[in-house]
Parts: structure tokens; C-alpha cells; sequence
């Protein structure tokens, strides 16, 4: 989906420091490469963005992807989230579609991101404001795990809510559910994402946490797209040891 300025694609990922669950994750060691260096990487490895940034409030963040030989950009403001962070950064910039990459998820697979894009050149596409990915969860642990967000979708997968609890509630066992993990790798409409940037927080998002509620509490349409490939976020330090296995 590379192309031309007025269909322009770019991945901006953002990089908080101070992690609220595990401090200075970003910066830590992922055999030889720190975790957002490595994500960087993953990120242009793709091949299907125009440009590709890290978007930070830190110094030493900043100096990593510049020493790496990586395009980065030092946020001016305070932001609650990641998406704040990126609207910041791209709102004088000339682009159509602007793809948020976890800072955390260094395992990124083409095909899952591919997919998220080409709901932008579908029959209905001008309904979508934001695309977003979901995979199964099988296991009981994972279901129930308060770090792995949860999607419901309708007939024709728009995201209906995202909980850190298990959706829906289980209360007829014999119902045939699959439960769905929300990967965190949102492709915006540039409009949607300022939208969101300039308008407040509501108590839901406020309450779960979760960012993508306020598309949700003001009417946005997020597509979900699926896939098979398990993300691998790093929110522990048990996670960046699983981490560390895989690239081993």
C-alpha cells in the first residue's frame, strides 16, 4: 500500500518510558538490541510503510533510535496515551493512513499488518475511521488474564467494546464462544486520529484503560481484522525472558 502523498502510509510507534507495569521496558536488553530498536526494525523490515518513526518523550529513547540510524520524534506535550502521542506528531504531516505499532511488540508478521491495510481499498471502506487486529484465545489463563484486552465484535467485525475482563460473560457455558485477544496495531484514518486527539476522555476508557474505547464512546467505526499469529507484548519482566527464548 505504498504510494503516492495524497495515499500516503506511515507506522508511527510510540515509546513511553516510565511503563506503568514494567519501568524502562523499551530500553531493556533483547539479545543484542534494546526492545524498541528491535521493534523499529520489525517495523521497516515490513516493507509496506512509507516511513516509519518512533515518537517519545524520552531522551534516552530518542538518542537510541538516533544512534541507530532511525527516524524519531521528541513529543512536545504530556500525553495520556499512544494515540495522543502520535496525533501530535503527525498532525502537520501530509498522510492518509497512519499505522500504530506497539513499542512493546517487537514480533511484528507482515501478513497480520497487510491485511489490517487492505480493509482501506474494500468495498465499504469509507465507513472505516480505524482498523484494528484480534486473535483467538484458547486457554483459560489467557482469557482471564487482566494485560491481554479482550474484543467483541458484530456480524461484520466492528468492534462493539474491548474489556480487560472476559467478553462475554460466560453465563450459558454451553454457548459457542471464542474469545478474542486485541493486539494493539491500529491503522487510522489521519482524520480519526485528530478527531480522537481532540476530544476528552470518557468515563469508559477512563475506568478500563483502554484507549480505543473513546473511538467506541464517540461513535467511531473500528474494524477488526483477524489473525493467527500470536502477539508477543512484553508487559513483565517474565515476558521479555519468553522473548529472549524466541529470538534465541
Amino acid at each position: 500500500m505504498r504510494g503516492s502523498a495524497q495515499n500516503k502510509v506511515i507506522a508511527m510507534i510510540p515509546a513511553r518510558y516510565e511503563a506503568s507495569r514494567f519501568p524502562g521496558k523499551l530500553m531493556k536488553d533483547l539479545n543484542g538490541k534494546t526492545v524498541i530498536t528491535r521493534t523499529y526494525e520489525a517495523a521497516v523490515n515490513t516493507g509496506l510503510f512509507d516511513d516509519v518513526y518512533v515518537v517519545t518523550d524520552s531522551n534516552k529513547i530518542f538518542d537510541e533510535i538516533v544512534n541507530e540510524g532511525g527516524q524519531v520524534i521528541k513529543s512536545d506535550k504530556e500525553h495520556e496515551c499512544g494515540s495522543d502521542r502520535i496525533a501530535e506528531a503527525v498532525e502537520h504531516m501530509n498522510v492518509d493512513i497512519v499505522v500504530n505499532v506497539q513499542g512493546d511488540e517487537p514480533f511484528i508478521d507482515k501478513n497480520s499488518l497487510a491485511k489490517l491495510l487492505e480493509v482501506f481499498k474494500q468495498e465499504g471502506a469509507e465507513e472505516i475511521d480505524l482498523a484494528s487486529l484480534k486473535t483467538p484465545l484458547l486457554e483459560s489463563d489467557d482469557i482471564t488474564n487482566l494485560n491481554n484486552v479482550k474484543v467483541i465484535t458484530g456480524k461484520d467485525d466492528f468492534a462493539l467494546y474491548f474489556s480487560r475482563f472476559p467478553i462475554p460473560y460466560p453465563r450459558d457455558t454451553s454457548a459457542n464462544v471464542t474469545y478474542y485477544k486485541h493486539i494493539g496495531i491500529y491503522a487510522f484514518r489521519k482524520s480519526a486520529l485528530m478527531d480522537f486527539y481532540r476530544l476528552p476522555m470518557l468515563p469508559l476508557e477512563a475506568a478500563e484503560k483502554i484507549e480505543c474505547i473513546r473511538y467506541l464512546e464517540y461513535g467511531k467505526k473500528i474494524k477488526m481484522v483477524e489473525t493467527s499469529v500470536k502477539s508477543i507484548g512484553i508487559d513483565t519482566p517474565e515476558d521479555l525472558e519468553k522473548a529472549r527464548k524466541i529470538f534465541s
